[in-house]
């Protein structure tokens, strides 16, 4: 798997964040890369939402259930791990969609459910 193949691009931008290697991301987007999540350009804001997510919860983990590929696009399906979940609560999930331009990360929308309020916009 070459980190052509965008579902190796988005699982490797998942252990940047997994391993708190925040810097890493960066070469894994484009320049102009847009986060409709955030309403942002650049990654720099994707990275300090990454930030106050860890300081918030130092032990969150994503953790990829279903990763599909279509062309340039990868939809993933992951649980949220290491966040404080109330007892017979669902396990927290992150349903996220990229879009992929010459092997880096050119767009990302995300939603998520049963994130604490300060992290539905992971």
């Amino acid at each position: 798997m070459t980190m052509l193949d965008p579902g190796a691009v988005v699982r490797r931008l998942q252990e940047c964040f997994n391993t708190r290697q925040f810097d890493q991301a960066d070469d894994l987007h484009t320049p102009d890369f847009f986060s409709h999540t955030l309403g942002t350009t650049g990654f720099e804001a994707g990275k300090n939402a990454w930030r106050s997510l860890v300081s918030q919860f130092p032990h969150i983990q994503v953790v990829a259930e279903d990763v599909l590929v279509d062309h340039d696009r990868v939809a993933v399906r992951s649980t949220v791990e290491g966040i404080p979940v109330p007892d017979s609560a669902p396990r927290p999930m992150l349903i996220e969609i990229f879009r992929i331009d010459n092997g880096r990360i050119a767009e990302n929308w995300a939603v998520g459910t049963g994130l604490p309020y300060s992290a539905e916009t992971l």
